[in-house]
């Protein structure tokens, strides 16, 4: 296997200019008259009829041509060589035809529209309202410009009018499409977004900086947040749930960037990430049973790997009559639960005074009755509260972190500890974390952007010093298919769970034990 995930060819000594020389080819036995030199020549070029040479099958070829060898590793070298040679000048969003026309018209209307409408009075109205009150306007005008547009312009015209007043711009109609997972704005010219799992330029551009700036303060303020030169960074969230973050410059040399993370509208289950091929059936049984049985669980993963997405699924497996609170930065989890309180954070004001941080969330949830407490994401000493509530008796506690691996997500538990003022030996708290942890689920998004459940990991408890853990489930690479998909297979280590004890309480120990064996 190479170093880029592609299948190494048959044949690699000798199989390509500059490889080391072969010491000879593999024939098979044969009876009878020797080869003659002809056969010998032929066979020593072709590599023998045991190993047949690689056809290159994506060229067709010409009657009577032979076909074409390619190298694997030549390549692999001209792919590194057209990435060193690409240039970096690309990536401007570019709109063009028909929505270029309708953005010109626009910049003329907007100022004479603003003449005729009392902002107050149209942020009082539906968009649809809006719609009926702007029709007459709009057309008066275009009578006054003498510009003249059959219906689908004037509709087209009427739409981006509305979102410019009201909405969010050019963001709306990427908003508006189920298939983007992610919106990148990178200054008024550059736009990225993520679909399905591959990142590609938008077709949307906006005014000037002035204009996306505007943008990104309609956005904040909508959750009573302020993003401005003091505070340059903000996190927010849209209506449906989507996460934002917007940072400002002089943070930003290109100008205002706005990360949109968008969720699907439709709730996730676990159900659901097995049928993407997040996991397998008996995964998807223990996860279940893991969220039934109240464990306490700890999702880890990178940046857009899908933790998020899991935590909101594993809920779905919280009993209804349980009380159930979440505290995060800014709320994105949606729970499927009836009995649910969502918590969040709050920045400082002007004068750095009146935050309310993770940490003071959780103190105060505790004198809440909560069954069970859910932290959207754990990034310093909130941790140390949150293992608190975990091991008090709040079974079935739930959050998620950064990490690379169940290993790694367990010494990034200890550091973020050992961040705050907290006066305690390493020890004691790697024996709290051992004992109130009981399951970590390793997320991990590949590089043909398919979202996988690499691990599933028990904490057992402590040897030593050290945190002993078992491994239940393991996805492992085997391949990479021809249209550049992982091939993979996802096993179990068949081992007895340690946590079929919590799984005994609520009657799922013999399911669970088949699900892990």
């Amino acid at each position: 296997m190479s170093a880029f995930g592609r299948k190494n060819g048959v044949g690699g000594p000798g199989g390509g200019a500059g490889s080391r020389p072969s010491f000879g080819i593999a024939k098979p036995m044969r009876t009878g008259a020797p080869p003659s030199p002809t056969d010998r020549n032929a066979s020593q070029t072709s590599g023998g009829e045991q190993f047949p040479p690689i056809p290159n099958s994506g060229i067709p070829l010409e009657p009577g041509a032979e076909p074409v060898i390619v190298s694997p590793h030549a390549d692999a070298m001209s792919r590194l060589a057209d990435r060193v040679n690409a240039s970096g000048e690309a990536g401007v969003s570019e709109v063009g035809g028909f929505e270029q026309s309708v953005h010109k018209i626009k910049e003329q209307v907007l100022p004479r529209l603003l003449e005729r409408v009392d902002p107050e009075a149209a942020a009082t109205l539906s968009k649809e309202e809006l719609s009926e009150e702007f029709r007459p306007i709009i057309m008066e005008v275009l009578a006054e410009l003498r510009i003249t547009l059959n219906r689908r312009e004037q509709f087209a015209l009427e739409k981006v009018l509305i979102d410019e007043l009201l909405g969010f711009g050019p963001l709306e109609e990427l908003l508006n499409d189920p298939d983007i997972s992610d919106i990148m704005v990178n200054g008024p010219q550059q736009t990225y977004i993520e679909r399905k799992g591959k990142l590609q330029i938008a077709p949307i551009q906006f005014r000037d900086e002035a204009h996306l700036f505007q943008i990104a303060q309609r956005i904040v303020n909508q959750v009573g947040r302020r993003v401005d030169q003091t505070t340059p960074l903000a996190d927010a969230r849209l209506k449906d749930g989507s996460r934002v973050n917007v940072i400002v410059p002089p943070l930003s040399l290109k100008g205002t960037a706005i990360s949109i993370r968008k969720f699907s509208e439709k709730p996730i289950t676990i159900d659901m990430l097995k049928g993407f091929g997040s996991m397998n059936e008996k995964m998807a049984t223990a996860l279940k049973i893991a969220g039934a049985s109240r464990m306490n669980i700890v999702i880890s993963g990178g940046t857009g790997s899908g933790k998020t997405t899991m935590l909101n699924a594993l809920s779905k497996m919280i009993d209804p009559g349980e009380r159930v609170l979440t505290i995060e930065d800014a709320a994105e989890l949606r729970l499927q639960q009836p009995h649910w309180l969502p918590l969040e954070t709050r920045p400082p004001n002007l004068e750095g005074q009146g935050a309310i941080t993770i940490g003071d969330l959780v103190k105060n949830a505790l004198r809440m009755r909560p069954d069970r407490i859910i932290l959207g994401e754990i990034r310093g000493a909130e941790c140390f509260d949150l293992l608190a509530a975990m091991n008090t008796g709040h079974d079935g506690s739930m959050c998620t972190l950064h990490a690379n691996s169940p290993r790694e997500c367990l010494g990034r538990m200890e550091n973020m500890i050992l961040m705050g003022d907290i006066k305690i030996p390493k020890e004691a708290i790697s024996r709290q974390i051992a004992e109130s942890v009981d399951l970590i689920v390793q997320v991990k998004r590949l590089r043909d952007g398919s979202r996988r459940t690499t691990n599933i990991t028990e904490v057992i408890g402590m040897e030593g010093d050290v945190i002993v853990t078992q491994e239940l489930f393991n996805f492992e690479y085997l391949d990479e298919g021809e249209d550049g998909k992982i091939i993979g297979e996802y096993r179990s280590s068949g081992l007895r769970p340690y946590t079929l004890e919590k799984a005994r309480q609520f009657g799922f120990d013999q399911a669970y034990l088949e699900a892990c064996l």
